[in-house]
């Protein structure tokens, strides 16, 4: 039995030591990012959600297992992983105790080996799923259409195979080891015990020489996949549970997060670029729990098959933009880990030039990231959503714009319009601050408009927004809000010209400094007001106000509009008596639904309509696609593949609808330009119109028709 202990010991302490040299690395590596104190749990941690996050989404597997049948092959395997370890503590038992080896009090019990059999079987299930899955998405058989598309999937076959080989040796041993009398489960164990017949016959010797190779075999192949594993895409098996730890909470949507320099929030009024870290201009500018994202992606391609400028044909697939910037940071590790230049000066020319290598790219310029590939982003959180390992893929992107926007000052230039009207007029469009009111003559009734203070019998303040105020198609459904807001007797008065632009748009280009400005005198001028409640129609502004205004100091009680008026037909203050017998869809607005959550008002407003048919399309809710204007795409011309809001009109029209409904008036805008196409090329029917939510209900309520978009 020496020959066995010697081996297998040699074997365990050379695996270490390899594994042990790849781990040293990335933690280097990791720890040469930029501090993050707002991650760690010295700063402000909720210990209960940190455990909620590894039992729901590590152990529980809550966003794979939205993906049916891959997600429950995942789950299998994965608690294989978990519950198999008391196979190696048998298996290295019998190594170093002898082959009689037991667990402790519970080694025996048939149901620990029934676990252990059945899940050993359910993983080999699981492996012969994911196989039959990465078959059917070859990249080779559907090209761009593969969400495997771009990632590793030979080291992926790699490790199936790694995967095979440990359980297919779990049950060589443990049969071997049955039928030689030494397996601890004389029952329970039914696929062991099942092999272990298969040897009956053989002598003690032939037994003994076969039980011995089988563990060495057993344990040999978990070592090697160990060392596979930390020098592989499968570092997620070790790493996942540490990013979800450290995660953003709830999730990395809603706020976007304030520019940090050195760890600390950025002062612009003392800032200085030549010594301030502004947005992410190389690899090193990186948090570490950047670098934990690169690290941990598992290349599984769910963020790119939800990508809407993915699906259109456009360059950024998020899967890719994270391998491109972890591949850029291991190539570039040895210059980051070097102790002086003198070392530097010494490394390979490749080294050298992948650390002079721009982190994004320009016309003339080999980037890590093209341009177009980072200005495609919509801002609209699905590639969030769906990653299992919670990447914040929306965070890496807005700070690698801020940069370029900030310090480079390069960005499409017909946002650079935008932000010019936003500076100088309050509003993208440039328009005059008085303007803001004009909605207001149209409407039979007063309209409260603050002066200095908030009238002290107001219940809400109306935050119309730029959109609301200034478009003519957002206009009709503010003037519908507030009509409806009347009838119900609630309260509410309007900022009228005191209402700027919250800076939305600004800030998700990436030019923080307009955000600050604007964000700052808005606070100033709510706080001043005495604003407490605010309802809001845009899901953009709704979003900035309730998750961003807290960073600047103004904390408000903010509802969507479908919301307050979800509640008003609940509590009986709205009353939609007239019939609609229409066929509608809804489009779910990203800052709403995946940003807030908000998915279920809307539809339950509609579902009180006498009359409507609703219908979903099939990408919605969690899975809804994006209209194309986040992001401030809405300001930037769309020049690559197919138009967005186009791919998400071919889709509403699949439900062969009377009314597409929307509760933004970026939607409203986007979804109405393409429908207006479609009637233009015979492809919709003229009647067709896109309507907010709320103009349905106050058409049900007045029982008269609203006129057509």
């Amino acid at each position: 039995m020496w020959w066995v202990i010697l081996i297998g010991l040699a074997g365990t302490a050379a695996a270490i030591v390899l594994a042990a040299r790849r781990v040293l690395f990335l933690y280097k590596l990791a720890k040469s990012g930029q501090p993050a104190p707002e991650r760690v749990a010295s700063v402000k941690r909720d210990p209960k959600a940190d455990v909620e996050g590894q039992v729901v989404e590590v152990f529980g597997q809550r966003k794979l297992l939205k993906w049916t049948v891959a997600g429950l092959a995942h789950f299998f395997v994965m608690w294989a992983f978990i519950l198999l370890i008391t196979v190696y503590l048998e298996a290295y038992g019998a190594l170093l105790l002898g082959l009689d080896f037991h667990i402790p009090l519970i080694g025996r019990w048939p149901v620990v080996g029934f676990i252990q059999d059945f899940i050993a079987i359910m993983c080999l299930l699981g492996l012969a799923t994911f196989t039959a899955i990465r078959i059917k998405n070859s990249p080779k058989r559907l090209d761009r259409q593969s969400r495997f598309k771009g990632s590793h999937t030979g080291g992926a076959w790699l490790i199936l195979f790694m995967i095979f080989n440990v359980i297919w040796t779990l049950f060589f041993f443990r049969g071997v080891s049955s039928a030689a009398g030494h397996f601890p489960y004389k029952s329970g164990a039914f696929v062991s015990i099942g092999v272990g017949k298969l040897f009956n016959g053989l002598s003690a010797g032939t037994l003994d020489i076969l039980e011995k190779i089988g563990l060495l075999m057993h344990i040999g192949v978990a070592l090697v996949f160990l060392v596979i594993v930390v020098n592989s895409k499968h570092l997620h098996i070790f790493l996942a549970p540490v990013n979800v730890m450290f995660k953003r909470r709830p999730d990395g949507l809603g706020a976007a997060q304030p520019m940090r320099s050195d760890g600390k929030i950025l002062d612009f009024e003392e800032a200085d670029p030549d010594v301030d870290t502004f947005g992410r201009g190389k690899i090193e500018d990186f948090t570490w729990k950047g670098l934990l994202d690169m690290a941990t992606c598992t290349e599984c391609g769910r963020c790119q098959s939800q990508c809407p400028a993915w699906n259109t044909g456009k360059p950024l697939s998020p899967k890719m933009l994270i391998l491109e910037l972890r591949d850029h940071a291991f190539a570039k590790a040895p210059y980051i880990l070097a102790a002086n230049d003198e070392e530097r000066a010494k490394l390979p020319a490749s080294v050298i030039a992948e650390a002079e290598r721009p982190l994004v790219g320009g016309a003339d310029v080999n980037g890590v990231i093209d341009p177009d590939v980072l200005w495609s982003c919509t801002n609209c959180g699905a590639c969030v959503e769906q990653c299992p390992v919670d990447i914040e893929h929306i965070d890496h992107i807005l700070d690698m714009r801020r940069f370029q926007v900030m310090i480079e000052s390069s960005f499409p230039s017909e946002a650079g319009v935008m932000l010019k009207n936003l500076e100088n007029k309050g509003n993208p469009w440039g328009m005059s601050e008085m303007k803001r009111l004009e909605w207001i003559e149209e409407l039979d009734f007063e309209v409260e408009v603050v002066d200095e203070k908030m009238p002290a019998d107001t219940e809400y303040l109306f935050w119309v927004g730029c959109a609301g105020a200034l478009e003519d198609r957002a206009k009709k459904t503010t003037k519908a809000v507030a009509e409806l807001l009347h009838i119900a007797g609630v309260k509410f008065a309007v900022l009228g010209p005191a209402e700027a632009c919250t800076g939305d748009p600004a800030r998700r280009l990436g030019m923080e400094f307009v955000f600050q400005m604007l964000g700052q005198q808005n606070v100033e001028t709510l706080n001043e007001a005495g604003v407490k409640k605010i309802v809001a129609t845009c899901p953009h502004c709704f979003n900035t106000l309730a998750n961003e205004y807290p960073q600047l100091g103004g904390t408000y009680e903010v509802v969507h509009h479908t919301q307050l008026l979800s509640h008003l037909v609940e509590t009986g203050k709205l009353v939609p008596v007239g019939r609609i017998e229409e066929n509608i869809t809804y489009h779910d607005p990203c800052f709403l639904g995946r940003h807030n959550k908000v998915y279920s008002q809307p539809r339950d407003i509609m579902a009180k309509v006498p009359g409507v048919k609703t219908q979903e399309m099939h990408r919605c809710k969690e899975r809804g696609f994006c209209c194309g204007a986040g992001g401030a795409r809405m300001w930037m011309e769309e020049r690559i593949g197919k138009r967005i809001n186009t791919e998400r009109v071919d889709e509403a029209l699949e439900t062969n609808p009377d009314t597409v409904s929307t509760a933004c008036p970026f939607c409203l805008v986007m979804l109405g330009d393409a429908i207006n196409e479609k009637k233009n090329s015979g492809e919709a029917k003229e009647s067709l119109e896109v309507l907010d939510v709320s103009q349905l209900l106050l058409r049900s309520i007045k029982d008269t028709p609203v006129a057509a978009e």
